[in-house]
C-alpha cells in the first residue's frame, strides 16, 4: 500500500528522505501515483502519464543511493513537465490538434537539467493551445480545474502544473510564463511560482533564440521548494544566445538562511496596471504586506502606474505570436480561437508600431529603475480577479467595469514581463469563499533568492494551507 504520507511531504523533505535512506524513489513513485489516480480523473491536470519509464528511472536512482553515488538536488522526485516543453520520447502536444500525437526526440534543455538534478519526469501537463490563454483549456484534452473548487479555473497557461502540484500530484512541476503563465496559475491555486529573469533558466529550443519574453521557472509548494528548483534550472547556457549565470550560488541556502526582513524596504501597490482590483483581494494583499514591517520591513503604500506599458506589450506580444507559429503559419485557420486571433492580431502590427512600442518600453523601463532605487521590492495583487468559472475564457469586467482587451485581466503580470523583471506569486491569505490569493513580489533583475524569501515570509503567514479536493 503506497504511503499517502509522502504527497504531503515538501520536495526538499523527499530529497532529505531518499538521501538517509529512510525511503527509496519507488516508494515516493508509487505514492504520487496513487494520488494521481484518486485526484487527477477530478482535475485533469496531467495529461500523459508515463509511469513505467518513471518507474525504471526510480529503480535507477535508488540503485544510486544505495552505491554511494553522489546525487542532485532532485533525485528521486517525481516531476511534471508543461505539454509545450519538449520531453523527449514523450508525447508533447502542445495542447493543439496539429501534434496530438508528436513525440519529440530530444529534452528541452530545461528537461534535461531536471534529470541532471536527479528529477523524474513522470507527467504531462495540461496547457492551452501552445500557452495562448490565461484558462487551461484545449481541444485535444479539454478544460484543467481547479484544486480549491473544481467548477472554477486554475487559471493558465501553466494551470496543469500548478493544480498538479497544489493537490499533491506532484511535489514540483514546470511551468513557462509569458505574460501571466506561472505567477497566475500559482495564485488561483495557492503555492508559489516564480518567472525568472531572463536568460537565467534555458529557453532552448525556441523560435525566438533571442527572445527575453517566455521563460522557464518552477512551481512548488512553498519557497524554498520552489528555489530548490530553480538551483537546478539556473546557469549559463551555450545552446541560448541570452543566457546568463545567476550571481548567487544558490537561491535555496538565502531563502534557508531566512530570519527576518530588517533593512528591507518594501513598497505596496494596489494596481499598477490601472485596471482596477477586487476590494477583497486588495485588503487580504495589503493586510500581508503591512505584515512585514513585523518582520522588520519598512513598507510604504504608494501609487505606481505603469499602464503606459499596456499598448507597448500588445505589440511585442503580437509580433512574438507571430515569431513563435512561423513553421505552422500555413495551418493558420487550423488554431484554435485564441491562438488564431492572437497570431492575426500580431500580422497587424506595423515597423513603426513596434518602434513606438519600444521607444514607450525603454522609458517605462526607466520608471522601473528609479522605483527600485527606492525600494528593494514592489508588492502587489497577482490577481485583480477571483477565480472564475471554468468554462469561461477570461473575465470581462473588474468591479463592474469592463476590460477593453481579453489580456488586459493580466495587465499586472505582463507589464512586469515586458520589463525583463523577475517576479514570484506567494499566498497572501484566503478569501470569504476560502479560496486563495496570491501576491506577486516583484524585484529587480537576478534579485530571485530576495524575492523567494519575503515570499516564505508571506506564505507562512497566510494560513493558506491544502485545497479542498484532497
Amino acid at each position: 500500500m503506497p504511503n499517502a504520507s509522502l504527497t504531503r511531504k515538501s520536495a526538499g523533505e523527499l530529497v532529505a528522505l531518499v538521501k538517509s535512506r529512510e525511503i527509496t524513489p519507488v516508494e515516493i513513485l508509487d505514492a504520487h501515483l496513487s494520488a494521481i489516480d484518486r485526484i487527477n480523473p477530478k482535475l485533469n491536470a496531467i495529461v500523459t502519464l508515463v509511469a513505467d519509464q518513471a518507474r525504471e528511472a526510480a529503480v535507477k536512482a535508488g540503485d544510486a543511493v544505495m552505491r554511494g553515488d553522489t546525487i542532485g538536488l532532485l533525485h528521486g522526485l517525481p516531476v511534471g513537465i508543461k505539454d509545450i516543453t519538449p520531453t523527449a520520447g514523450i508525447r508533447t502536444t502542445f495542447g493543439s490538434p496539429l501534434f496530438k500525437d508528436y513525440v519529440p526526440t530530444q529534452d528541452a534543455e530545461a528537461v534535461r537539467r531536471l534529470k541532471a538534478a536527479g528529477a523524474i519526469v513522470l507527467a504531462k501537463t495540461n496547457t492551452p493551445e501552445f500557452a495562448a490563454g490565461a484558462n487551461t483549456f484545449n481541444e485535444v484534452f479539454g478544460v484543467t480545474r481547479n484544486p480549491w473548487n473544481t467548477a472554477l479555473s486554475p487559471a493558465g497557461s501553466s494551470g496543469g502544473s500548478a493544480a498538479a502540484v497544489a493537490s499533491g500530484m506532484l511535489p514540483l512541476a514546470q511551468g513557462t510564463d509569458f505574460g501571466c503563465s506561472i505567477r497566475m496559475p500559482a495564485a488561483f491555486c495557492g503555492i508559489v511560482g516564480i518567472r525568472p529573469t531572463p536568460g537565467l533558466t534555458p529557453n532552448y529550443p525556441m523560435p525566438l533564440a533571442w527572445d527575453p519574453g517566455q521563460v522557464h521557472g518552477p512551481l512548488a509548494r512553498s519557497a524554498k521548494d520552489a528555489a530548490l528548483m530553480l538551483d537546478a534550472l539556473v546557469g549559463f547556457s551555450k545552446l541560448s544566445p541570452i543566457s546568463v549565470a545567476p550571481p548567487w550560488q544558490s537561491a535555496l541556502a538565502i531563502v534557508e538562511a531566512g530570519g527576518d526582513a530588517k533593512s528591507l524596504r518594501v513598497a505596496y501597490v494596489s494596481d499598477i496596471a490601472g485596471i482596477g482590483v477586487d476590494t477583497e483581494i486588495d485588503g487580504i494583499c495589503r493586510k500581508a504586506a503591512l505584515a512585514l514591517k513585523n518582520a522588520g520591513a519598512t513598507v510604504d503604500e504608494i501609487s505606481f502606474d505603469a499602464s503606459e506599458g499596456k499598448v507597448p506589450y500588445q505589440a511585442w506580444r503580437g509580433l512574438w505570436m507571430v515569431g513563435q507559429q512561423l513553421a505552422n503559419i500555413d495551418q493558420l485557420e487550423s488554431f484554435g480561437a485564441n491562438l488564431k486571433g492572437n497570431v492575426k492580431a500580431g500580422l497587424k502590427v506595423t515597423p513603426m508600431d513596434f518602434a513606438v512600442a519600444e521607444k514607450a518600453r525603454a522609458a517605462l523601463f526607466q520608471k522601473f529603475r528609479e522605483l527600485f532605487e527606492r525600494y528593494d521590492l514592489v508588492l502587489t495583487p497577482a490577481s485583480p480577479v477571483k477565480q472564475f468559472p471554468v468554462e469561461q475564457n477570461f473575465p470581462t469586467e473588474i468591479n463592474g467595469k469592463k476590460l477593453e482587451n481579453y489580456t488586459d485581466w493580466i495587465a499586472s503580470s505582463f507589464l512586469i514581463t515586458l520589463m525583463s523583471l523577475p517576479a514570484g506569486s506567494a499566498p497572501a491569505g484566503l478569501t470569504s469563499e476560502g479560496l486563495p490569493v496570491g501576491m506577486q513580489i516583484i524585484g529587480p533583475r537576478f534579485e530571485e533568492p530576495l524575492i523567494l524569501r519575503v515570499a516564505d515570509i508571506v506564505h507562512k503567514a497566510s494560513g493558506v494551507g491544502w485545497p479542498a479536493v484532497v
